[in-house]
C-alpha cells in the first residue's frame, strides 16, 4: 500500500529516511490520529507532533511507546527528542501536511511568510506550532 509521498527527508546521523516512513509507525498506534515529523538540523533535535484520539492525553508512558515504536521500527537516530501533542495538524487544500513550512516556523521564521493561511484546510492548524515555536525561544 502505498499512502503518499511527502516533500521533506530526515537525515539524522547519516540515516536518510522519507517521513512517510515514521508516520506509518506512529499512526498505526491507536491512540495517534495524525503526525508531522521534523528534523531541526541546527540543533540535531527531532520533534514529533501528534493529534491524540479525544479524551487522551500525552503522559510519559505514552511518549515512551512512541518512542519505543520507532525505535524499534525503523532505527534509533529516528526516535524523537520530543513528542508534542497538538489539536490538528496543518495541511494543505490538496491534502499536503506542512512539514517544511512548519520546520521554518520552528527555526524562527513568520508564520506569514512560510504559510498562506487561505491554501490551509484550517488556518489555526498552524498555530499551535507558531506557539510552540516562541516558547522554544530564549527571552530576550
Amino acid at each position: 500500500v502505498i499512502s503518499g509521498r511527502w516533500g521533506a527527508t530526515l537525515n539524522r546521523g547519516g540515516v536518510r529516511l522519507g517521513t512517510s516512513e515514521p508516520y506509518s509507525v506512529v499512526e498505526e498506534l491507536d491512540e495517534v490520529l495524525d503526525s508531522l515529523i521534523v528534523h531541526l538540523e541546527g540543533e540535531d533535535e527531532l520533534l514529533l507532533f501528534v493529534v491524540l484520539r479525544p479524551g487522551l492525553e500525552l503522559d510519559d508512558a505514552l511518549e515512551a511507546r512512541i518512542k519505543r515504536a520507532l525505535r524499534t521500527s525503523l532505527s534509533p537516530r529516528h526516535a524523537p527528542d520530543t513528542v508534542v501533542a497538538v489539536p490538528a495538524i496543518p495541511r494543505t487544500m490538496t491534502g499536503k501536511k506542512l512539514e517544511v513550512p512548519v520546520k521554518r516556523i520552528l527555526t524562527g521564521a513568520a508564520v506569514a511568510d512560510v504559510a498562506a493561511s487561505d491554501a490551509l484546510v484550517d488556518p489555526a492548524s498552524i498555530e499551535p506550532f507558531a506557539a510552540y515555536a516562541q516558547a522554544r525561544r530564549p527571552a530576550s
